[in-house]
């Protein structure tokens, strides 16, 4: 009988890398329960080749405690080349990441083989495979947290267009966001830098229009929205809304099968979601307003056991 198959999984995000290890049975299905996780502060200001240092410590602290692996996983920041393992082009959330090359630099650690794939793609691979996505064969997988990101995965693989972004829905336009300057630079109107967490903040001080709130980020409104204060529950009504909308033009757009949204916006609570649900049906077609959102079940194991079952595929490709 075959026997399982260990592999390392790495999520790299602008704040925190994280690592556990995933099992998988011979069947494809998860062995072991949910992955042990341990993490690090990203310590993004210190730029591109200090993070690589910081995933590669990771790695071989991780490896001297969990012993022999049969692959590593990595889901990270930026756009990935996966054939190459590295990072083609990124946002400044990390200075100087764009360049860095992940598996060149974890095949120094160990020589068992690394899969590189971008951490919002390893998030939509771990949903539709092991998650909310299961049973269904097109999978919009959006994730809303510090920004808004995306994947779709069809017949179980990430599609990534000719330039390695298809699923980027954070970068959608949405007049709701015209002025406001998003991560990638432009002003021109993009979704996210007004529906993510951080977007939510921005909001609410644009609303606020007094420069002494003391609001850090999406946490705080959804705080101050559950104690009942009217301006952030606007503020999360119209967000949701326009994100809603934004997600019934993808709809429209893309047809998927199902939309699974994850993240921490998710947490927002009943307000958000039945903005998100009624900006979502005034946008979509008579067709495709039937489409499921769903709630992500896997939470933050989503990118590690993406990250895994990317690498998992890698492996059987190459037998």
């Amino acid at each position: 009988m075959a026997s399982d198959m260990h592999i390392l999984a790495f999520d790299l995000g602008g704040t925190k890398i994280a690592s556990g290890m995933v099992t998988f049975a011979a069947d494809g299905t998860l062995a072991g329960g949910a992955p042990q996780i341990t993490s690090v502060p990203t310590n993004a200001a210190e730029g591109g080749p200090a993070v690589l240092q910081r995933l590669v410590d990771l790695a071989s602290s991780q490896l001297a405690e969990l012993g022999a692996v049969d692959a590593i996983g990595v889901g990270s920041a930026g756009v990935v080349d996966s054939a190459q393992g590295m990072i083609v082009s990124s946002t400044d959330f990390i200075p100087g990441w764009t360049g860095q090359r992940l598996a060149d630099a974890l095949h120094k650690v160990q020589t068992a083989p690394v899969t590189v794939v971008n951490d919002v793609v390893a998030h939509g691979l771990g949903e539709t495979h092991y998650g909310a996505g299961v049973g269904y064969s097109r999978v919009l997988s959006v994730g809303v947290g510090t920004g808004i990101g995306g994947a779709l995965i069809v017949d179980g693989q990430p599609v990534f267009g000719a330039h390695d972004v298809a699923g980027h829905i954070g970068h959608v336009m949405h007049p709701l966001g015209r002025g406001v300057p998003c991560s990638c630079g432009t002003a021109c109107g993009h979704i996210e830098p007004v529906a993510s967490g951080t977007g939510l903040a921005t909001l609410y001080a644009m609303r606020c229009g007094n420069a002494t709130t003391t609001i850090a980020n999406g946490r705080d409104v959804c705080e101050l929205a559950e104690a009942g204060e009217p301006l952030a529950i606007s503020v999360l009504t119209e967000a949701g809304r326009a994100l809603g909308e934004a997600l019934g033009g993808a709809a429209n757009l893309i047809d998927p099968d199902v939309i699974v949204i994850s993240g921490s916006v998710t947490n927002a609570g009943a307000v958000w979601w039945e903005a998100l649900r009624a900006g979502f049906e005034d946008s979509a077609l008579q067709r495709t307003r039937t489409i499921p959102l769903v709630e992500g079940v896997l939470g933050g194991n989503a990118p590690l056991i993406g990250a895994a079952a990317a690498a998992r595929q890698q492996l059987h490709n190459h037998h």
